[in-house]
């Protein structure tokens, strides 16, 4: 399976364990990823707060660009990302006008042929998760997760079209497949504060906090994620929460792609977690054996 690929800005910074773990874990998998020439920022946060033409030219742009390519699908690991692309592409094409005023500013035809999808989404819809289990190489036995999929990754419903909006599964049952347990919360869907990390520090304080605590009263042992957004939030302001909040967390948060990198017999190492702030190694040392 060939598919474009858009890391984004986050991936090629800030998420690095990120983009190393999905390309890792691609190449053990039969994905072949090809990065996007030329990208450009999708806009996530900030375009659509101050133009909305900018807010769909800018991912309409990357769309054009992977058209281009001669494929099929363009994978977006940041779920905000992949979020922006689908709402570009649908707006564009149930908006005739909008269409041309894209179309005048980047000075091509948009595009509307190309796929957009998540990896969690070619994971369990292309791959399958029969062939992930077969393919796994240490079972996640005994380790309890809690899957935590952020506002962006399956709403809108009429957009995303992927997954439950308000209890979805597909981590979880990745989780499962691997051996590990999934556990059942309240907060999966719950806004982590998303960009407001730097502008409104107090909400992201207060929104991650109550994810961390609904978290660990859940029995969770770390937090599985596919945001760099809710990553950064959960994983860089826990400490801050915790001083806050006078209370211990400490919840490793890991993107599915490391740890089902892990299943597949990669090394901590390989997979960057070195990166995390919330230092999971004495987690995954004692619970799967790995180095």
């Amino acid at each position: 399976m060939k598919v474009a690929y858009y890391p984004g800005c986050s991936l090629h910074s800030t998420a690095r364990e990120y983009d190393i773990s999905f390309q890792l874990v691609c190449r053990k998998l039969g994905i072949e990823l090809q990065e996007i020439p030329h990208w450009v920022c999708c806009g996530s946060s900030p375009a659509h707060v101050t133009s909305h033409l900018l807010s769909i030219a800018l991912p309409c742009k990357n769309l054009i660009l992977a058209e281009e390519m001669g494929l099929d699908t363009v994978v977006a690991p940041c779920a905000a990302c992949f979020n922006r692309l689908k709402i570009a592409k649908q707006e564009v094409a149930e908006d005739s006008k909008l269409k041309k005023e894209v179309e005048e500013v980047l000075g091509k035809p948009s595009a509307g042929k190309i796929e957009v999808k998540h990896p969690l989404q070619v994971i369990i819809e292309d791959v399958g998760l029969k062939k992930v289990e077969e393919m796994a190489r240490r079972k996640l036995q005994g380790l309890r997760v809690a899957s935590y999929y952020g506002c962006l990754l399956v709403r809108p419903p009429s957009v995303i079209n992927f997954d439950d909006p308000e209890d979805p599964q597909s981590m979880d049952n990745l989780v499962s497949a691997l051996g590990g347990e999934a556990l059942p919360w309240a907060f999966k869907t719950e806004c982590c504060g998303a960009s407001f990390s730097l502008s409104e520090t107090d909400i992201v304080f207060e929104l991650s906090g109550e994810i961390l605590n609904e978290a660990l009263e859940a029995g969770a042992e770390c937090i599985l994620v596919a945001c760099p957004l809710c990553q950064s939030n959960l994983d860089l302001r826990q400490k801050g929460i915790e001083k806050r909040r006078g209370k211990k967390f400490n919840l490793p948060i890991l993107y599915f792609t490391e740890l089902l990198g892990l299943a597949l017999g990669m090394s901590m190492r390989q997979l960057g977690l070195s990166r995390h702030i919330v230092n999971p190694s004495k987690l995954l040392e004692r619970k799967l054996a790995v180095t």
